[in-house]
């Protein structure tokens, strides 16, 4: 399974080699543009983006870009709870 993390372009970096600068929940990152460029790469710059491994891979609205990172955000906190669930449980069988 692939997981596209949503991303927002900032700067071009190296337009020759298509990378640009995208941020990604205040982190920014070097990212190849090519899989969505379809015109001038200037054109990019705000716009928001899926990324994996390093490319953007498609181009998305600002709400979708919203939910995604809200539902990454809420898995986060899910997996966290299950991780200290599975601890309780591992020191209540150790006790016993």
């Amino acid at each position: 399974m692939c997981l596209g993390i949503p991303g927002q372009i900032v700067a071009l970096t190296d337009p020759e080699r298509m990378l640009a600068l995208a941020e990604i929940s205040g982190v920014r990152r070097e990212v190849n543009v090519a899989p969505v460029a379809s015109g001038p790469l200037e054109d990019l710059v705000g716009k928001w983006i899926l990324i994996h491994v390093g490319f953007a891979m498609a181009l998305i609205d600002e709400d979708e870009a919203a939910a995604t990172l809200q539902a990454l955000r809420e898995l986060g906190e899910a997996q966290a709870e299950l991780d200290a669930m599975a601890a309780g449980d591992a020191a209540l069988e150790g006790g016993q």
